[in-house]
């Protein structure tokens, strides 16, 4: 079934402006304006989050809609995938965001401006709470992994979507700097293509 609702979520400490997410609106615009689209600034709080994430999709047509997400976004478009049953595509998931970002307690700023945020012990737990015990539909799910992450580690991602669509990157790094190359892979595994 055709895809007509988007969503995609950022990575921790990074925003709608990041790279990855001002290319995938910009491919929407300018081919695909027809679709839903949608790539909300995710709060600190990861119960936060995931409530404004559930709340501003409880409308959408859960067999048409699609979320993609980068690093601690993966971890989130997991958590609704597993929920909704949508499509996700996973750019480099984090899989243990609560053992990983424990060390991030404390005032932090964001990538993409100066604005200063704090991340908040409690917000550990809220990621560990969150975790899907496992992948139930892996047909659902195409992760894009680098060996190269210079953050996660690939043998930790692959392992946990196995059976799932993989491409696993020789090199690259933990933002997909390359992503434009991963564009067309994105899109295929979703089902998307211009409008003629």
């Amino acid at each position: 079934m055709a895809i007509t609702h988007l969503l995609y979520l950022h990575g921790f400490r990074s925003s709608p402006q990041s790279t990855k997410a001002r290319r995938l609106a910009a491919w929407v615009q300018q081919h695909r304006s027809d679709l839903t689209w949608w790539c909300p600034q995710l709060s600190a709080s990861p119960k936060q989050a995931i409530e404004a994430i559930a709340r501003g999709t409880s409308m959408w047509p859960r067999e048409r809609m699609a979320v993609i997400g980068s690093s601690l976004g993966g971890f989130y478009a997991t958590v609704l995938a597993e929920r909704t049953g949508c499509r996700a595509v996973l750019l480099n998931p984090a899989i243990d965001p609560a053992r990983d970002l424990a060390a991030s307690v404390g005032e932090t700023t964001a990538w993409h401006s100066d604005e200063r945020f704090f991340f908040r012990p409690e917000f550990v737990d809220e990621l560990r709470a969150l975790a899907p015990p496992t992948i139930t539909q892996p047909e659902r799910y195409c992760a894009i992994i680098a060996k190269g992450d210079e953050v996660l580690d690939w043998r930790e991602m692959s392992s946990r979507y196995a059976g799932c669509r993989i491409k696993l990157l020789e090199a690259g790094d933990h933002a997909l700097s390359d992503f434009d190359d991963h564009l067309p892979d994105v899109l295929g595994f979703l089902g998307l293509k211009p409008n003629e």
